[in-house]
C-alpha cells in the first residue's frame, strides 16, 4: 500500500512538473510573439537581474512596526466608497489604510474594510482605527463575494475596490475620479500599479481573443512616457478599480462564477463595455502593489490556480466579443499603435500653461484632439519634459518624447513616420528643422505649419519702432523663410485674421486656416466695488512684453498714480533679476510666473496691456476678458481680437491716452461692467473651444 502511494505520489509529481513545463513553454513561445525576440531577452534578463526589494524614492509604509491606533480622514456624506476586502495579512491591511490617511484626498470618501473571516485577529485590531467601516463576513467568501458584500453597504455614488497588499500615494483618488468624470463615456478606471521595488506592474490590459491577458508595460520603467498617457483599455485590474455604482448594480456586480476570484475584473470590463461605456487607465493614479502576497504566485495551487480555470469561463461568456480582439499572436506594440489617426506635433519646448499664451493654446489644441479621437505624440525640440508637463499631456492622451527614453525626434520619426497621418511643426524654426525630415519619413501624414504668430511682422514692427536697420534685415530674411514654409506645408495655422489676410496676398496659393487661442469662459468671479489695482500678465523674455513693461512703469503708471495714488501694477510673469531691479518702485508688485492666475483675476479691477509691437492674438488680453476682467489695450495688443473701443475694451495708443483710459475705466462702475460683459461675449464667440474645434476638424478629418 506505502509502495503504492509512493508510486500514485511520484506520478502526479511528474504530472504536476509537465504541467508546469507546458504553462512556462506557452509563456515563452506567447511572448515571443508579443514581444519579439529582443523583448523576450530583456524580459528572461530582468527576471534573473539583483535589485533591491523595494524602491525608496516610493517611500512606503514600514510592516514591522508594533500597532497604535490611527484615524482615517472619511466624510459623513462620502462621494467615493472605497472598499477593501481582507484575509488576513493584517501587517499588510493596516500599511494599505495607512497610506490613504497619509495621501488624504480632495474628494469627500469613505473607506470600508470588508474582514472575510480572517484566521488572526485583524478584526480585534482594526476596530481601533478611526473612521473606518468594518464589516465581516461569517464564513469565506473569497475575494468576489467580499467585494460585492462591500458594495452592498457602500454610501458613495462611486465604488473604488482596493487590494489591501497596496499603498496608495498623492492624489491616487483624485485622479481616478478626475478621468472619470471628465472622460466621455468612461465607466470604469484603474490605476498605474507598480512593484514596491518600483518597476512598473500593469498599465492596463490587453485581452486576446481566445481570453488570454496582458498586463501593459509589466516590468518596464514605471516613469516612461509610454506608460504615463491616459488612455482607453481592454480592462484595468481588480486591485484598483473605480466605477460608478449605479453602472456596477445595473451589471450585477462582480460575477459570482468567477469565485473565488481571477477573471472576474476582466469580466466587469468587458460588461462595462457592452453597457457602451469605455474602461480607462489613468496614470496619474499611482499605488504600490505587493502583488501575490495574498493570493501566492503558483498558478496550480491555492487560489491563483482558478486563474486558468476562469479563463475558459471567460472565453465562453465573451465569445462573440472575443471574436473582435486581437489575435494570440499579435504583437503588444501593434495592438498598442491602435487604429486611431495618429498626430505628431514638434515645438521648440514642452508647453507650460503658466509659461505662455502659445503653451495655453497648444495644451488646448491637444486636448481638442485627444476629444476628437486622435492619437497624439509630442516632441520638444530640446528633448527636456519635467514629470508634471508629462503628466498634464498625459491626461490629455498625449504621449511625451523626451529624453532620457527618446533623444532625438528625427530618429523616431524614421521609425514611425509612416504610421502618422499628420504631422503640425509649431514656429518657423521648427518647421524649417524638420520639413524634410517629416515629408521624406512620413510620406502619407498632411504637414501643418503652425506659426503661432508670423514672426517676421513681429520683427517688422520692432524695426520701425526702433529704426533699427540690421532688425529690418533680420525681419526681411525671416519673411522670405515664413513664406516658403508656408508654400511648401500642406496646411497653415495662424492666429489672427490679419494675418490670414496678410499671407492671403503673400501666398495666395497657399492654404491658412484661422486657429487662434482657446479659452475656456471662467467668468466674472467679483463685482467692481471689491477690486482695486492693476494687472500685467507676461513674462520679460519675450521682447514685446519687456518693452510693454517698461513703457508702463516708466510713462504710464506715473500719470495714472498722480489720479489714483494707492493703485498697484501687479506684474505676473518671469523676469531677470536685472530687470526685477529696473523695475521695482512705489506701485509695482513683481510676483513671478503664478501657477495660478485666478486671485489677481478675481481682485483687480482692471488688465492693461500696452504693447507697442508684436504680432499674432494677445493670451493676456484673452485671458483677462475670459475672467471678465476689462482690458485697456493698445491697438497692436487688440489687432485681429475683434474687439471694439468702448465697447469690450478701451484702446489707447499714446502714454497721457492709455493713462486716461485707465483712470476712466477704473472710477466707472457703469462703463467697467459693459467692458465686463462684451469682454465675456468675444471670447465665447472668437475663442471659444467651439470655433478651434471646427478648424481642426476642417483640417483634419480628411485623414481621419
Amino acid at each position: 500500500m506505502g509502495k503504492q502511494a509512493r508510486r500514485n505520489g511520484n506520478s502526479a509529481g511528474v504530472g504536476r512538473r509537465l504541467q508546469r513545463l507546458r504553462y512556462v513553454w506557452r509563456r515563452v513561445m506567447a511572448s515571443l510573439a508579443r514581444r519579439g525576440l529582443r523583448g523576450t531577452l530583456q524580459r528572461v534578463t530582468q527576471e534573473f537581474k539583483r535589485r533591491p526589494s523595494a524602491d525608496t524614492t516610493l517611500d512606503l509604509l514600514p510592516l514591522d512596526v508594533p500597532f497604535a491606533p490611527f484615524a482615517l480622514p472619511v466624510s459623513a456624506a462620502p462621494h467615493v466608497s472605497v472598499i477593501i476586502p481582507a484575509y488576513g495579512k493584517l501587517a499588510w491591511t493596516l500599511a494599505c489604510l495607512k497610506s490613504i490617511a497619509r495621501a488624504g484626498a480632495t474628494a469627500a470618501f469613505e473607506v470600508i474594510v470588508v474582514d472575510d473571516a480572517s484566521p488572526d485577529d485583524s478584526v480585534a485590531t482594526l476596530r481601533q482605527v478611526d473612521g473606518l467601516t468594518l464589516l465581516q463576513n461569517d464564513t469565506n467568501q473569497g475575494f468576489i463575494g467580499t467585494c460585492n458584500a462591500g458594495a452592498a453597504k457602500a454610501r458613495g455614488d462611486v465604488l473604488l475596490f482596493l487590494n489591501n497588499d497596496t499603498q496608495v500615494t498623492p492624489g491616487w483618488l483624485d485622479a481616478l475620479l478626475d478621468c472619470l468624470r471628465h472622460e466621455s463615456d468612461c465607466g470604469m478606471v484603474g490605476a498605474r500599479l507598480v512593484y514596491p521595488d518600483g518597476r512598473l506592474q500593469e498599465a492596463g490590459g490587453i485581452v486576446f481573443a481566445d481570453g488570454a491577458c496582458w498586463n501593459t508595460g509589466r516590468f518596464e520603467d514605471r516613469n516612461d512616457p509610454r506608460y504615463r498617457v491616459r488612455r482607453e483599455v481592454d480592462f484595468v485590474t481588480g486591485a484598483a478599480l473605480m466605477i460608478r455604482r449605479r453602472l456596477f448594480q445595473s451589471i450585477g456586480g462582480f460575477d459570482t462564477r468567477y469565485a473565488p476570484a481571477y477573471y472576474e475584473d476582466v469580466d466587469l470590463a468587458f460588461a462595462v463595455r457592452a453597457a457602451g461605456q469605455r474602461v480607462m487607465y489613468e496614470p496619474r493614479s499611482l499605488i504600490v502593489h505587493m502583488e501575490g502576497i495574498t493570493s501566492g504566485t503558483d498558478v496550480f495551487a491555492g487560489v491563483k490556480q482558478y486563474q486558468q480555470r476562469n479563463r475558459q469561463t471567460f472565453a465562453r461568456t465573451w465569445a462573440a466579443a472575443l471574436q473582435h480582439q486581437p489575435a494570440p499572436d499579435t504583437p503588444v506594440e501593434t495592438i498598442l499603435r491602435g487604429t486611431q489617426p495618429h498626430i505628431l506635433i514638434i515645438d521648440t519646448t514642452t508647453p507650460q500653461p503658466t509659461r505662455d499664451s502659445a503653451s495655453l493654446r497648444l495644451v488646448a489644441i491637444c486636448k481638442l484632439l485627444h476629444d476628437m479621437g486622435w492619437k497624439v505624440t509630442f516632441a520638444p525640440d530640446d528633448g527636456r519634459a519635467e514629470a508634471a508637463d508629462i503628466d498634464l499631456l498625459g491626461s490629455l492622451g498625449v504621449t511625451v518624447l523626451c529624453k532620457p527614453w527618446v533623444r532625438d525626434a528625427s530618429v523616431w520619426l524614421g521609425r514611425h513616420g509612416r504610421q502618422l497621418a499628420a504631422v503640425m511643426l509649431c514656429r518657423s524654426s521648427m518647421a524649417d528643422q524638420y520639413l524634410s525630415v517629416a515629408r521624406e519619413n512620413a510620406p502619407h501624414a498632411r504637414l501643418i505649419f503652425d506659426t503661432v504668430d508670423l514672426h517676421f511682422l513681429r520683427e517688422q514692427r520692432a524695426a520701425e519702432l526702433t529704426g533699427n536697420a540690421s532688425l529690418a534685415r533680420q525681419a526681411e530674411a525671416s519673411r522670405q523663410r515664413e513664406l516658403a514654409l508656408v508654400e511648401a506645408c500642406d496646411v497653415t495655422f495662424v492666429v489672427s485674421p490679419v494675418e490670414r489676410d496678410l499671407l492671403a496676398a503673400e501666398a495666395p496659393a497657399a492654404r491658412v486656416e484661422l486657429l487662434s487661442n482657446v479659452h475656456a469662459v471662467f467668468g466674472r468671479q467679483a463685482p467692481f466695488a471689491e477690486r482695486k489695482d492693476l494687472v500685467f500678465i507676461g513674462g520679460y523674455n519675450h521682447p514685446p512684453n519687456a518693452d510693454a513693461l517698461r513703457w508702463m512703469v516708466d510713462d504710464i503708471l506715473p500719470r495714472i498714480r498722480r489720479q489714483l495714488p494707492d493703485v498697484t501694477l501687479h506684474v505676473l510673469g518671469d523676469a531677470p533679476s536685472e530687470a526685477r531691479r529696473a523695475l521695482e518702485r512705489d506701485g509695482v508688485e513683481l510676483h513671478g510666473r503664478v501657477d495660478d492666475l485666478s486671485p489677481w483675476m478675481k481682485q483687480c479691477r482692471l488688465s492693461v496691456a500696452p504693447l507697442r509691437y508684436g504680432a499674432g492674438v494677445k493670451g493676456k488680453v484673452n485671458m483677462a476678458m475670459s475672467h471678465g476682467l476689462p482690458v485697456i489695450a493698445t491697438p497692436v495688443a487688440a489687432e485681429g481680437m475683434h474687439l471694439v473701443d468702448g465697447d469690450n475694451v478701451l484702446i489707447a495708443t499714446e502714454a497721457e491716452e492709455f493713462a486716461a483710459a485707465v483712470v476712466r475705466a477704473y472710477n466707472d462702475a457703469d462703463l467697467w461692467l459693459r467692458l465686463s460683459d462684451g469682454a465675456l461675449a468675444n471670447v465665447r464667440q472668437y475663442f471659444s473651444f467651439v470655433a478651434a474645434h471646427r478648424t481642426l476638424v476642417d483640417v483634419l478629418d480628411e485623414n481621419s
